[in-house]
């Protein structure tokens, strides 16, 4: 058991954009702040496509949680996975990565366990059609995608050869069309001249989505603008189609023409997700409502029914049709602790959350990116400015936006990109196989390797 403090006791679940604002806006508050992750990092989520088809590195998004806490001196940081909650006990059950159990006590908990990707019930998806949630997806992703040109270069095989030359992203959301407009790149800009067998340029990027047109939020005219600007990158889109089946040798899709069979040997999912588990065990610990996509149902204050000192924050609660994205759960993470900081120093409660739209973007490519604020929707060379500007401004530490700025520099103007290494064994280990023994192989080292992942919290 941790040692109890005279001092309110905070715990801190999940060092994501929700929990590390919090713990920031928590540090000169009188109270004792513990941050528990089961990773030891903040993770910059929206950049991650590019550490998989590199243009960034992984420590460029994804600073030391206790680097970045260390001036906090109230505030502990504590590697471990949250098994559960006693919200009679106030305590919060986890284990390290040893295993060792812990318990912690709190007098006030906020939970921001963030989301993953759903596969919308076909979760065997997850073995060829990996998400991007993580640095260890990113990574996976990196190694499948210059794998697959290398791959390309030694097959004789002209229908194998385009198989591994063929890449599908499967949803038209922001994660989607950027990871599409990013391989297009990589294929046509950046490994122009560095094969003798297979032509980089010459490599088919498929965007499926399953509504009539991608980005749909950011409305007609910019969904049409994106449209054109993936084509003359060299990505075709095809919306209003659905995937029905993924398999170490391709995709299975249902278009408005019929149903199709995609060879392809590199698959991306960013079509959907789930919230943290943690949200339904809160649910089920409280009576509140859990919707189709996990999240629990908050109060208008981020507090779930009947427990005014428990805080769900962040993608993993459902609020007034709030957006799941990173700018909510900062802005709730900040909310929450000046909500406990006005409770501990007797000054009432606060107002209802209210969510300041800072607006919506998705780069398209080099030169190019779409950009909806209050209705005002505008795209192209301007826009890709402004997106740098907004992604170095939320980049955390000034590190690490001096590394982002020159890997944009090297990548957009010179067309470099320092973060290509990949590993042998992953060439070998990670699905990329001809023959069906060699696919079982496959699948069997990929789940030795998610465990093993899942076991250092990742």
């Amino acid at each position: 058991m941790v040692d109890a403090s005279d001092r309110h006791r905070v715990v801190v679940v999940g060092g994501g954009f929700g929990g590390l604002f919090a713990a920031r806006a928590l540090g000169r508050a009188p109270v004792d702040v513990m941050l528990i992750d089961r990773t030891n990092h903040h993770l910059f989520q929206p950049l991650l496509y590019q550490v998989s088809t590199g243009v960034l590195s992984a420590g460029s998004i994804a600073p030391p949680l206790r680097h970045l806490l260390r001036k906090h001196k109230g505030t502990q940081v504590e590697l471990a996975e949250v098994t559960g909650f006693d919200l009679e006990e106030r305590t919060v059950q986890a284990r390290r990565l040893d295993t060792t159990p812990l318990t912690f006590p709190y007098d006030t908990i906020i939970v921001s366990g963030g989301a993953g990707t759903s596969y919308f019930g076909h979760d065997e998806f997850a073995e060829h059609a990996p998400g991007m949630k993580t640095i260890d997806d990113a990574l996976n992703l990196r190694r499948r995608i210059f794998s697959a040109f290398e791959l390309a270069e030694s097959e004789s095989d002209p229908e194998l050869k385009q198989a591994w030359m063929t890449f599908v992203v499967v949803g038209g959301g922001p994660t989607g069309v950027e990871i599409a407009g990013q391989i297009a790149e990589l294929a046509r800009r950046t490994l122009a001249g560095e094969f003798r067998t297979i032509d980089p340029a010459a490599a088919t990027v498929l965007l499926f989505e399953g509504d009539d047109e991608i980005l749909a939020k950011f409305g007609d005219r910019l969904s049409g603008r994106a449209t054109t600007a993936l084509e003359e990158k060299g990505v075709r889109v095809h919306p209003g189609t659905h995937v029905g089946g993924v398999d170490a040798h391709g995709v299975d899709v249902k278009t408005p023409d019929g149903e199709k069979r995609i060879p392809a040997r590199t698959v991306v999912w960013g079509a959907g997700v789930q919230a943290s588990p943690l949200a339904r065990m809160l649910g089920e610990a409280t009576g509140a409502e859990v919707d189709r996509a996990g999240r629990v149902a908050v109060a208008p204050d981020c507090t779930l029914p009947g427990h005014p000192e428990v805080f769900a924050i962040g993608d993993m609660m459902t609020l007034d049709r709030l957006p799941g994205v990173a700018e909510v759960a900062m802005q709730q993470g900040v909310y929450a602790a000046r909500t406990i900081k006005r409770r501990v120093e007797g000054k009432g409660q606060l107002g209802p959350f209210r969510y300041r739209d800072l607006g919506s973007m998705a780069m398209i490519g080099k030169g190019h990116a779409v950009v909806s604020f209050k209705g005002i929707r505008l795209s192209g060379r301007l826009r890709f400015l402004t997106w740098m500007m907004v992604h170095l401004l939320f980049l955390t530490g000034f590190r690490n936006r001096v590394r982002a700025f020159f890997s944009w520099t090297n990548s957009f103007i010179r067309k470099g990109r320092a973060e290509r290494t990949i590993t042998t064994h992953a060439v070998s280990g990670v699905a990329f196989y001809t023959d069906e023994e060699s696919v079982k192989t496959g699948a069997v080292l990929g789940d030795q390797r998610r465990g093993a992942a899942s076991d250092n919290g990742s």
